[in-house]
């Protein structure tokens, strides 16, 4: 009996050792409580809302954290949380938005047929279009604002106030707080910080949620990165070849495409027979066809030049860092699992059968890029992806402390 209170003891002491208690208080400016502030870890399922007296408590493992705290009409507090060298309760005071980006969004914005086109695109490109993003509806989108520069094709996007997404695919309420949100006609980039809270339901939708979970992390980002650290890429389904992109010589320049277009406008829209097979040019006309047939041409060319790259080829550890580091761009084929039929569908139709195989393309925008233990990107405006990953966005999206069973 002794050996087995003994057992039941010593499991009690693992399981408290294992948590660290993170708490403290967020005050104003002027050291007033500030109550029901959210405090969480950025990416996360981990957080609370601040108490009467302003107070915060919440349990987590050994490791390195973004700490959010946020409170509305007030800055967002980005911290950088080490619970080894954390001893005594964190305090934060807030400092009051002197943008008053509310004031100004709310007089620009109107709820036109211009705003209705606008949130379709920020949804089909921040959501995605995926059948998970068809599970994804935000809760209040009429805190979006938006402007379009037709100089440079730019969408851009601001909140005045946190996006609620209730997931009803992943059994998730997410609150993001979106920082930056910009789309041109080759680059999406979005960054924010992201507080997951679970939904209740009945066991079949949990059963569902869990089925629903595990399908968006297979072949995920995160599993990627995961498997990388793990060095289990092979037997995880992941294939990794590397490839030098260059322009391709066939496609005029954007100069020219552009040119063309202004000078097309000119003739009567019956004399553009864009289908016309031209050899050589005899008129203006035809070589502005021949001009135009071309701009449809890719920008640049792949060549492959090294196959089945294992993760050491591709990540080098410093004396506290984990790097993303390799030359030219990466193409990343995930084996296990085939495209949606969403992904191969365009404007008018289907463009062709879905693969077997889901390949993406990792572009670095700096020359290292520094990973999470957890299997995060510290800084997602640093790398670019291309492919199936482009395709799977934000409503495809897991905490970073999902762990599969």
């Amino acid at each position: 009996m002794k050996k087995k209170l003994l057992l039941f003891f010593l499991l009690i002491t693992t399981i408290s050792y294992s948590q660290i208690r993170i708490h403290g208080k967020v005050l104003s400016f002027d050291n007033s409580p500030l109550v029901g502030a959210s405090v969480y870890l950025n990416n996360t399922t981990i957080g609370v809302s601040t108490k009467n007296d302003g107070t915060f408590e919440f349990f987590t493992k050994e490791g390195i954290y973004e700490l959010i705290v946020s409170y509305l009409g007030h800055k967002t507090v980005n911290y950088n949380l080490n619970t080894k060298t954390f001893n005594k309760p964190l305090r934060f005071k807030l400092e009051e938005d002197d943008m008053v980006l509310n004031e100004v969004v709310i007089r620009k914005t109107y709820y036109n047929e211009k705003w209705r086109s606008n949130l379709k695109v920020f949804k089909e490109n921040f959501l995605g279009r995926t059948k998970l993003a068809k599970q994804a509806n935000i809760l209040n989108p009429k805190t979006l604002h938006f402007e379009y520069d037709i100089s440079t094709e730019t969408l851009t996007a601001t909140a005045r106030e946190p996006l609620k997404i209730e997931h009803k695919g992943l059994g998730y309420l997410i609150t993001f707080d979106l920082v930056h949100f910009s789309l041109d006609r080759y680059k999406l980039n979005y960054l924010g910080y992201t507080k997951f809270k679970n939904l209740t339901g009945s066991k079949r939708k949990q059963r569902r949620w869990k089925k629903n979970r595990l399908k968006a992390y297979l072949g995920s980002r995160m599993h990627f990165v995961r498997s990388l650290l793990n060095k289990t890429t092979t037997e995880e389904g992941f294939i990794i070849h590397q490839f030098r992109r260059e322009k391709n010589k066939e496609r005029p320049s954007d100069k020219e495409i552009n040119t063309a277009r202004k000078l097309a406008k000119l003739y009567p829209i019956m004399n553009l027979n864009l289908s016309k097979k031209i050899q050589k040019p005899k008129t203006s006309l035809d070589s502005i066809i021949v001009v135009l047939q071309k701009s449809n041409y890719p920008k640049f060319k792949d060549y492959l030049y090294k196959k089945n790259v294992p993760p050491a080829g591709v990540i080098k550890t410093t004396s506290n860092k984990i790097l993303l580091s390799f030359d030219n761009f990466l193409s990343v084929i995930y084996t296990k699992e085939k495209e949606e039929e969403n992904y191969v569908r365009g404007p008018f139709g289907r463009i062709r059968k879905p693969l077997k195989v889901q390949t993406s393309y990792i572009v670095l925008l700096a020359k290292d890029v520094e990973l999470d233990k957890t299997g995060e990107v510290i800084n997602p405006l640093a790398i670019h992806y291309e492919g199936y990953w482009a395709f799977e966005q934000f409503a495809d999206a897991l905490p970073l402390n999902y762990q599969p069973k």
